[in-house]
């Protein structure tokens, strides 16, 4: 049996001379609307970029293989990427979707799909049993966050596989916390992975992509047929910069869970801070899953402090820590989700899943820890 090469390898050489005719170690960007054919009835293989172009083939083979799925495609953002998916229903079908999840997520579901009669309804995946009262025969789908954003709930994909295939239901599942570095859905049970390639897989805040993988042949021709008929494809030039963004995704993930790892256990032992949501936290709750289905913890802490005055403070201080929305860059960011990323959910909503105005999210980035402590430490005050 031939060895498979370790993730390391393979995303370091991400675009690897995949020129033949020149053997130019960067993937070359196709800057190309269309392309000329030999003659009639004869094609290069690329005939419109809309439909397939060569520098996003390289990125899009690269995601297939280290998510382990038959196909992939790279989308103009992950919001593009997982409407697209959302095309594969029809009115009156009912996706079961983690209620605690990122706010553009739910404001699609309720906002654009509703209105057509596709309908969310959302559930706390980290309780299977709950899962299982909520399925109808008109669910079609599962879309699951593990961890969730931003309170980290975690969920037993490989169990909540097998409960969706007693239903026939399809299992969706947005790994962009994690990356196909430390998770990988599709061998666990899932059907398709999303991933917001703005986040982690870029990794520098400096381009939006989204990506869908597939985990057979079939669903990816429908995947396939749909991106090319609604045309939200990922441009070459930021293929090319998701490409280069892979080449270093092992050692950032690294750095960055190392890095979020400490800052965690120094948030709970600091005055001031109330509840710390970190999967690689002892008594973190569903972290026994977690270690089972992923190799690290990744690199999101949402904590919460005394309330909205001290959240002002903490977040008009930072200096180091930039005060942003988005995530998975080399660079820490702290967010707000009751007013950036969850602002569109409802407020009981919002409420009911705890994202409540005291409660704070960091994106750990690469920088010297000592820094990143030192900063909250004085902003917390």
């Amino acid at each position: 049996m031939k060895r498979r090469k370790s993730i390391e390898t393979i995303l370091s050489h991400a675009g690897l001379c995949s020129d033949p005719a020149t053997g130019a170690i960067s993937t070359p960007i196709y800057q190309t609307a269309t392309f000329g054919h030999p003659r009639l009835g004869e094609s290069t293989g690329f005939d419109y970029s809309r439909t397939s172009n060569p520098t996003r083939l390289v990125l899009e083979r690269m995601l297939a293989d280290l998510e382990q799925g038959n196909r992939a495609y790279a989308f103009s953002s992950g919001m593009a990427a997982i409407t697209s998916l959302m095309t594969l229903f029809k009115p009156g079908d009912k996706v079961l979707v983690s209620d605690d999840l990122y706010g553009g997520t739910y404001r699609l579901f309720e906002k654009t799909f509703k209105p057509w009669n596709l309908n969310a309804e959302f559930v706390d995946f980290s309780d299977l049993a709950a899962v299982e009262q909520s399925l109808d025969r008109n669910v079609k789908a599962f879309f699951i966050e593990t961890p969730t954003n931003p309170l980290m709930k975690i969920t037993d994909l490989k169990k909540a596989a097998k409960l969706a295939c007693t239903h026939d239901a399809l299992v969706i599942v947005d790994n962009t916390f994690m990356t196909p570095y430390c998770q990988r859905p599709i061998p666990l049970g899932a059907d398709i992975v999303v991933h917001s390639g703005t986040k982690y897989l870029s990794g520098h805040n400096d381009t939006l992509a989204g990506v869908v993988v597939a985990k057979t042949a079939g669903l990816a021709a429908k995947i396939g047929f749909i991106q090319n008929a609604t045309g939200a494809v990922l441009a070459p030039f930021d293929s090319w910069l998701v490409l280069r963004g892979l080449k270093t995704l092992a050692v950032r993930m690294d750095r960055s869970q190392e890095n979020a790892a400490t800052v965690a256990a120094w948030l709970t032992k600091r005055k001031g801070v109330r509840t710390v949501y970190f999967p690689g936290l002892s008594g973190h709750p569903g972290q026994r899953i977690h270690k089972t289905q992923s190799s690290g913890p990744g690199a999101i802490i949402s904590f919460r402090v005394a309330g909205p005055a001290v959240v002002k403070k903490i977040i008009n201080r930072v200096k180091t820590i930039t005060f942003a929305e988005s995530l998975g860059g080399v660079e820490s960011l702290i967010t707000y989700p009751i007013s950036q990323t969850h602002a569109d959910i409802c407020a009981a909503m919002r409420d009911r899943i705890g994202v409540t105005d005291d409660l704070l999210r960091l994106s750990i980035g690469i920088e010297s820890c000592d820094d990143l402590i030192a900063d909250l430490d004085q902003a917390i005050g």
